[in-house]
């Protein structure tokens, strides 16, 4: 992430210079260590003077322990701030870096970035967590405004249902394809057929979720209350696909069972939890 968002400040004129300080003697195979304007050092060093961000993009275990690094590196450069860019904890890590002059906050980017090469373009017009003290602020908006991105605000109390909001959007749905393309497999489909086939659907859905409330988009047999195939999927599929398949159901159920007759609602009800 913190080689995608460097890039895509890059790529929008945002940043006059980059220092990346990584673990490596040598730097990461990316297209930024080939132009101007971006160096790697390895190790720690504390950032020049003129730097107005510092972002830690480290695990969320290691936070505190980066941050005491370079809060020993010496004091902070007038109007620096540094963030941190994780999305499930509050700037208070960032504490040791804080009483070195530092303002801090956080800044979450609200975005699948996989690979560094090419993840820097997803992040244009992406939502972004931003949180922290009232300079810190200043900058993260300029950060976000010059990305074309959507400042989130999220109170720190609540930063890790924000959090686990992002992984059933993002994490799980790679769960639930896979458990599809496997399935899609067992019936007979190659897997890169499957795959694809399987992802336009998939991107179907999400169009319709553009323009629609779920009850209105959710389609197949769990919105037409259709006992017989419900049933005929769930003595088909292998255990571990089968027991996500009750559970999801269970849930779409939740979303649509309103409109269902209520023996329906109730005798579907039943078939998902006969299979936990």
């Amino acid at each position: 992430m913190g080689l995608s968002l460097g890039e895509a400040l890059q790529q929008a004129g945002a940043v006059s210079a980059l220092t990346f300080c990584g673990r490596s003697q040598e730097p990461p195979s990316h297209p930024l260590f080939h132009s101007e304007g971006a160096r790697y050092v390895w190790g720690l060093e504390p950032p020049p003077p003129g730097t107005t961000a510092v972002c830690l993009s480290v695990p969320d275990d290691a936070l505190e322990e980066v941050a005491h690094a370079l809060a020993g590196r010496g004091d902070a450069p007038p109007g620096c701030a540094a963030f941190h860019l994780s999305g499930s904890v509050s700037a208070d890590p960032l504490a040791p870096l804080h009483a070195r002059g530092y303002s801090v906050g956080t800044l979450h980017p609200l975005q699948s970035v996989a690979n560094p090469h090419g993840g820097a373009e997803r992040l244009f017009g992406s939502g972004y967590a931003l949180s922290g003290e009232p300079e810190a602020l200043a900058v993260g908006r300029r950060l976000v405004a010059a990305l074309g991105g959507r400042i989130i605000r999220v109170p720190a109390s609540r930063r890790p249902l924000y959090h686990a909001a992002a992984v059933f959007a993002s994490n799980y749905l790679v769960v639930i394809l896979d458990a599809a393309v496997r399935s899609m497999m067992e019936a007979g489909v190659e897997g890169p057929e499957a795959r694809d086939v399987l992802l336009s659907l998939a991107q179907g859905t999400l169009d319709n979720l553009k323009a629609l409330e779920p009850e209105h988009a959710l389609t197949g047999p769990v919105s037409r209350g259709d006992l017989e195939t419900v049933g005929l999927h769930l003595r088909s599929l292998p255990v571990r696909e089968r027991e996500l398949y009750a559970r999801l159901g269970a849930a779409a159920l939740e979303i649509v069972g309103a409109e269902m007759p209520p023996e329906i609602r109730e005798r579907m009800a039943e078939m998902f939890e006969d299979t936990e």
